[in-house]
């Protein structure tokens, strides 16, 4: 008998250790999941204090939260977000830079050209024949069909010849650009041997006169093109004897690389 009770004696106290370390692991747990939920906001000073805390407490040497430097808090992310906000505006600014420093140097290059041709004007008395106008867009250079054609012909006439020779060689130092020559009639129709209408002549106009201009072997053809409008695109009254002969011409466009072609503001140049 008093062995089975030695036996239920024991029975009755059971070795509770097992919660002390329990309750330990509990309690950094709850530690842990406080620090990580208000990490999104940590005061850098108290974030070194409570490294110090939990190091003392857990005894282990050297953890995570001994180098806050190893951890992004909110701060830093904003911060970095700055930067790279930063750093993007200030590429877009030399971009732009790039772009209105180059917009400014073809103004420039298209401005000299402009003054070579029209001195070329002035000096062989061209004035009446030939006009040029600068825009943000392009220049043109006018001439008139009387300065290279004989009536309803495409052909250029040899003493005219020598004015598409001369603009041939003031493009030789400018070869980075378009240059699109386009024919113009009047509404006089016309249906001979050699066109059987405005359109047919228009284009022949265009194509022998970049013929011509192409003879340079210093030019890049693949930059040129040559198109016919016929009396499509008037730039004067077609009623009148003065308004058809303006409107029989050859046009001839060297289109900037950086520019809106819609933007056909006229621009000054200073003489």
């Amino acid at each position: 008998m008093s062995k089975k009770h030695r036996r239920e004696e024991h029975e009755e106290h059971t070795d509770e250790s097992w919660l002390i370390p329990y309750a330990d692991i509990l309690t950094l747990l709850l530690a842990l999941f406080i620090v990580l939920y208000s990490m999104n906001s940590v005061d850098v000073k108290k974030f070194e204090e409570m490294s110090q805390a939990f190091n003392l407490a857990l005894s282990s040497g050297t953890g995570v939260l001994e180098n806050p430097a190893a951890m992004v808090t909110g701060t830093d992310l904003d911060r970095n977000k700055q930067d790279k906000g930063d750093k993007d505006k200030k590429n877009q600014q030399k971009e732009e830079a790039a772009l209105e420093a180059a917009i400014k140097q073809e103004q420039e290059n298209l401005q000299n050209l402009k003054g070579q041709i029209d001195q070329y004007i002035n000096e062989h008395g061209l004035t009446t024949d030939l006009e040029t106008k600068l825009n943000n867009s392009q220049l043109m250079i006018t001439i008139s069909d009387t300065a290279l054609f004989d009536p309803a012909r495409a052909e250029v006439k040899k003493e005219s010849r020598q004015l598409a020779v001369a603009i041939s060689s003031m493009l030789e130092n400018y070869p980075d650009y378009e240059v699109i020559i386009s024919g113009h009639t009047d509404t006089t129709p016309i249906n001979n041997a050699y066109f059987k209408s405005n359109w047919d002549l228009s284009s022949m106009r265009a194509v022998r006169f970049m013929d011509i201009l192409l003879e340079n072997d210093k030019l890049s053809p693949e930059r040129f093109s040559a198109v016919g409008y016929g009396e499509y695109r008037p730039v004067a009254d077609n009623d009148t004897v003065e308004g058809k002969a303006k409107n029989r011409r050859v046009e001839l466009s060297i289109m900037l690389n950086f520019a809106d072609p819609n933007d056909a503001r006229t621009i000054d140049v200073p003489k």
